[in-house]
C-alpha cells in the first residue's frame, strides 16, 4: 500500500487513480473499459396506447393470465426488454416478479439478460430486498431461463448489463443494487472464493461506481477474515478514490496490515488517518499495539497506549489482554502481572483469554506452579478452565517432567469432552511409551482417532514397537488398521516396526497381511521391509521364501544391500549349505558391495559349523588382509570352531591375538575355552580359566558354570560340581535349567538317586519345565540301582 497517495487536502477521492489491475483477481472484464458498451440495435418505439394497456396489465393487484398472455404474444423478449425499461417505475413490482415467473414457467418466455436486472433493480428500489435477492441469487446459479454467452464468465455479463443500466439520476439505486451483488457473491457463492466478487467490484469501479460504505467495509473486513491480505490491501486502495474512509474502514485496513506484517505501513496510514481528522478508536488502537507486541516491540505498544489514553480513548479488555500476552512472550512476569493490577483497577474483570494467556506464558516457561496459581484464580471469579487452559497446563508439565501430572490431567480433559490438541495427547502418550505403558498409550491412541486427529508417526512408530516388545501383537495390528480405516495411512517407518514385531514373535502369516496390505494400499515398501521379512523366513529355515523376496526387492527396484545379503548367507549357513552361501558371497562381490566384518562373520560361523574350519580359518587371513576391523564376535566363532574340534592349541593362540590387537575377550571367549577344555579332560585348567576371567573383571555367566559343572559330572567328581554351584549362588547367578539337567545326569550316573531326585524337585520348584529326557536320565538311574519301590514308597 503505497501511503503517498493520499490526498489530505481533497478527501474525495482519497487514492490517485490506479491503472494496474487487482493481482489476486482471477481475470479482468471482457469489455474494455474506455470502450463504450456495444449497444444492440434497438426495437421500434411503442405507441403510447399499447405502453398504457402493458402498464396497466402489470400494475393491477392480482395477475390475469389472459393478458398475460396476449401482452407476450404481442412482444419479443428483446421488444418486452426496451418496454420494460421505459415503464419500470410505473409497475406493480411484485405484480412484475409473478408476471415473469408465469411468462417463464407457464408460456416458455425466455426474458433477456438484462430485462432480470431490470427487474432487480425495480425491487431494490421499492425495497423489496428479499425477492430481489432470492432473483438474483436463482440467476447466478443459471436457476432462470437465461443464455450466456460464455457460462464460464456469467459473472461478467450479469456485472456489465447492470452496469449497462446505471445512470446519474439512479446513482442511489445503482449503489444499492451494487451493495446486494457484491454481498450475494460474498456469502451465499463464497466456496468459490472471493475472486469472482472481486472481478464485480472491478468492473463496478472501473465505471466510477462504488459501493456503499457500509458495504465496503463489509468486503474488507470479509478478506481480511479469510486472510486475503493483499487482496483487501488493493481493494482498500480502490475503495478510496471513490468513498471517504471512516474509522471502521481505516481500523479494518490497518488490521489487515498488521496481521500481515506490515506494522510499518499500518502506522503509516494510522498517521494519515489523524492527519485526515478520522479519530481512531479502541479497535484502531488495539489492532497496532497487537502488530507491535507480535513484533516484540513492547516500547511502541505502551507508548501507543499512552498515545490512546491521552486521546481520551479508554483502553479496553482487549488492551490489556494485547499488551499481558506480548509481556508473556517475552518472559516479562513481573510487567505482566503490572498489566493485570492495572486492568483490574480500572475495573475490568479478566475474561478466559486474559487467563489463558497468563496461564500460557508461564506453562511456556515451565513456571507451571505459576499457572496453576492463575488458573485457582480464575476458578474463583466463576470462569471454568477450558480446553485451552488445560492444554497449556499438559503441556506444561511434560515440559518440566511431570508427566503423570500431565497424564491425569489429559484424562480430567476427556471426561470433561474438551477438545484436545494433537501436540497435547502425542507429548502424554510418548511419554507412556518410554514408561512401557503401552495400555494407556494405546487408549490415548484411540481417543485421538475417534476425534479425527492424527498421531505423530514419530510416536506411532514408538508405540506400535512398544506394543510388539509387550507381547501385545494384536493391539498393534489392530491400530495399524485403525489407522487404515481413519485414511491416516500408517509410513513405512512405523509399518516396519509391525512387522519386525510380528516376525519377532514368529507369526509369519500376519507378518505377510500386513505386507500385502501395505502393497494395496500404495504404503512404500523399502529395503528394511524386506530385511525384515527375509530374516524372519532365514530364522525359521524358510531359505527358499528368503530368496524369493529378494527377488521381488529386485523386481521392484529395491537393491538388496550387504545387510540383505549377511542375512541369506547366515540362513545358508545355518542349513549347512556353504556351496551355496560362496555362489551368494561371490554375487555380493559381483554387484560392488564390500562385506563387513558381519559378513565373514557369518561366512566363518558356516564354515564352523560345517566343519570346514581350515575354510574359516582362510577366510579369518583374507580378513586380515582386507584390514576389515576385528571384533569379538568373529574371534569367538573360530574360537568355538577350533574347541568343537578340540584343537586347543589354535583356539588359545587365537585368544593370544585378540588381546594383541586390542579386542577384550568375552564370557562367550572363555566359554568355548572352558568347553574345549572340558571336553578333553582338563577340567582343572577350565577352572582356571573361571579365575583369570575374574582377574579381568569379567563376570563369569551361567553358561561358563554349567560347561566346568557339566566337566566335572563327566569325571563323576559331583563334589566339585556341587562347589561350583554354590560359587554360582555366591554371585548371585541363577542356575538354569541346563545347569539342573547337567547336574541330575551326573547323580544318575554317579547312582546318587536321592540327590539327583532332590534337584529335579527343586527344578520343578523354581518354575522350570522337566522335559522327557530329564525324567527317563531319572527312572533308568532308579532302574539300574533297583529301588523303584523305594522311590514309589517314597512318594
Amino acid at each position: 500500500m503505497n501511503l503517498r497517495r493520499l490526498r489530505i487536502a481533497n478527501p474525495f477521492p482519497i487514492f490517485s487513480p490506479i491503472t494496474r489491475p487487482l493481482t489476486g483477481f482471477t481475470s479482468t472484464s471482457p469489455l474494455d473499459k474506455n470502450q463504450p458498451l456495444q449497444q444492440q440495435k434497438e426495437p421500434e418505439a411503442f405507441d403510447q396506447s399499447f405502453l398504457t394497456w402493458v402498464t396497466s396489465a402489470l400494475s393491477e393487484q392480482s395477475l390475469d393470465s389472459s393478458k398475460c398472455k396476449d401482452i407476450l404474444t404481442h412482444l419479443s423478449p428483446q421488444q418486452f426488454d426496451k418496454l420494460l425499461l421505459d415503464i419500470r417505475f410505473s409497475l406493480n413490482p411484485r405484480m412484475a416478479l409473478n408476471f415473469f415467473h408465469f411468462a417463464s414457467e407457464s408460456c416458455g418466455f425466455r426474458f433477456t439478460l438484462r430485462s432480470y436486472c431490470i427487474l432487480i433493480r425495480l425491487l431494490v428500489f421499492s425495497n423489496f430486498v428479499a425477492p430481489a435477492r432470492l432473483l438474483l441469487i436463482r440467476l447466478i446459479d443459471c436457476k432462470l431461463p437465461v443464455s450466456f454467452d460464455d457460462p464460464e464468465r456469467k459473472h461478467f455479463e450479469i456485472a456489465n448489463a447492470f452496469v449497462g443500466l446505471n445512470s446519474v439520476p439512479e446513482l442511489a439505486l445503482s449503489v444499492r443494487t451494487f451493495d446486494l451483488l457484491l454481498h450475494v457473491y460474498c456469502t451465499q457463492f463464497k466456496n468459490a472464493g472471493f475472486n469472482i466478487a472481486l472481478d464485480v467490484f472491478q468492473i463496478f469501479t472501473s465505471k466510477g461506481m462504488y459501493p456503499s460504505l457500509k458495504t465496503c467495509n463489509f468486503l474488507l473486513s470479509s478478506l481480511v477474515k479469510a486472510n486475503e491480505l493483499q487482496k483487501s490491501y488493493e481493494v482498500f486502495e480502490i475503495i478510496c478514490q471513490g468513498v471517504s474512509p471512516d474509522v471502521y474502514l481505516f481500523s479494518t485496513a490497518i488490521n489487515a496490515l498488521c496481521k500481515g506484517g506490515k506494522i510499518k505501513d499500518a502506522m503509516g496510514l494510522f498517521l494519515k488517518m489523524e492527519e485526515m481528522g478520522v479519530s481512531p478508536n479502541a479497535v484502531t488502537y488495539n489492532s497496532i499495539m497487537h502488530g507491535l507486541c507480535r513484533n516484540g516491540d513492547l516500547d511502541k505498544a505502551f507508548k501507543l497506549k499512552e498515545k490512546m489514553i491521552k486521546n481520551s480513548v479508554k483502553p479496553s479488555l482487549i488492551t490489556y489482554s494485547v499488551l499481558i500476552h506480548g509481556l508473556m512472550k517475552l518472559k516479562k512476569y513481573v510487567e505482566a502481572n503490572c498489566v493485570l493490577d492495572e486492568m483490574l483497577a480500572e475495573g475490568f474483570v479478566p475474561n478466559e483469554v486474559v487467563y489463558n494467556t497468563l496461564i500460557d506464558g508461564y506453562c511456556k516457561m515451565g513456571h507451571v506452579n505459576n499457572a496453576l496459581k492463575v488458573r485457582d484464580a480464575m476458578v474463583s471469579k466463576g470462569f471454568n478452565p477450558n480446553s485451552v487452559t488445560f492444554n497449556s497446563l499438559v503441556n506444561g508439565f511434560c515440559k518440566i517432567n511431570q508427566m503423570e501430572e500431565a497424564r491425569q490431567h489429559l484424562d480430567e480433559m476427556l471426561l470433561s469432552g474438551l477438545s484436545i490438541n494433537p501436540g497435547t495427547f502425542t507429548s502424554v502418550i510418548h511419554w507412556l511409551c518410554t514408561e512401557s505403558r503401552f495400555e494407556n498409550a494405546l487408549r490415548f491412541s484411540r481417543e485421538m482417532l475417534s476425534r479425527n486427529l492424527r498421531p505423530n508417526d514419530g510416536m506411532l512408530t514408538s508405540l506400535v514397537g512398544g506394543l510388539c516388545k509387550d507381547g501385545k501383537h494384536s493391539e498393534a495390528v489392530d491400530l495399524w488398521f485403525r489407522l487404515l480405516e481413519k485414511r491416516f495411512a500408517p509410513n513405512t517407518v512405523t509399518s516396519n516396526a509391525l512387522i519386525h514385531g510380528l516376525c519377532e514373535a514368529g507369526n509369519m502369516l500376519e507378518a505377510v497381511r500386513i505386507l500385502k496390505e501395505m502393497l494395496e494400499r500404495g504404503i512404500q515398501l523399502d529395503r528394511i521391509t524386506y530385511n525384515t521379512l527375509i530374516s524372519a523366513c532365514c530364522k525359521e529355515g524358510k531359505i527358499e521364501e528368503g530368496f524369493k523376496l529378494k527377488k521381488e526387492m529386485v523386481n521392484r527396484r529395491i537393491q538388496p544391500d550387504i545387510f540383505t545379503y549377511n542375512l541369506l548367507i547366515h540362513g545358508l549357513g545355518n542349513m549347512g549349505k556353504m556351496d551355496e552361501a560362496v555362489v551368494l558371497w561371490d554375487e555380493c562381490k559381483r554387484n560392488h558391495l564390500v562385506p563387513n566384518v558381519y559378513t565373514y562373520g557369518v561366512m566363518i560361523d558356516g564354515f564352523c559349523k560345517a566343519d570346514k574350519v581350515e575354510e574359516a580359518k582362510n577366510l579369518f587371513n583374507e580378513l586380515l588382509r582386507e584390514n576389515v576391523e576385528l571384533n569379538s564376535v568373529v574371534y569367538n566363532t573360530l574360537i568355538r570352531g577350533y574347541c568343537k574340534n578340540c584343537n586347543m592349541v589354535e583356539a588359545f593362540r587365537l585368544l593370544n591375538d585378540m588381546r594383541r590387537r586390542g579386542v577384550p575377550p568375552t564370557p562367550a571367549t572363555y566359554s568355548s575355552l572352558i568347553h574345549g577344555l572340558c571336553n578333553i579332560g582338563r577340567i582343572e585348567e577350565a577352572s582356571g580359566l573361571i579365575e583369570e576371567m575374574k582377574k579381568e573383571g569379567l563376570l563369569p555367566n551361567v553358561v561358563c558354570y554349567t560347561t566346568l559343572i557339566g566337566g566335572y559330572c563327566k569325571l563323576g567328581q559331583m563334589d566339585k560340581a556341587e562347589n561350583v554351584l554354590q560359587e554360582m549362588s555366591s554371585y548371585d547367578i541363577i542356575p538354569n535349567k541346563i545347569t539342573y539337567i547337567v547336574m541330575i545326569n551326573g547323580y544318575c550316573k554317579s547312582g546318587d538317586m536321592v540327590v539327583a531326585a532332590k534337584r529335579l524337585a527343586e527344578m520343578i520348584e523354581k518354575g522350570m519345565v522337566s522335559d522327557t529326557v530329564t525324567y527317563n536320565m531319572l527312572a533308568n538311574g532308579i532302574f539300574k540301582e533297583g529301588k523303584l519301590s523305594v522311590y514309589i514308597g517314597h512318594d
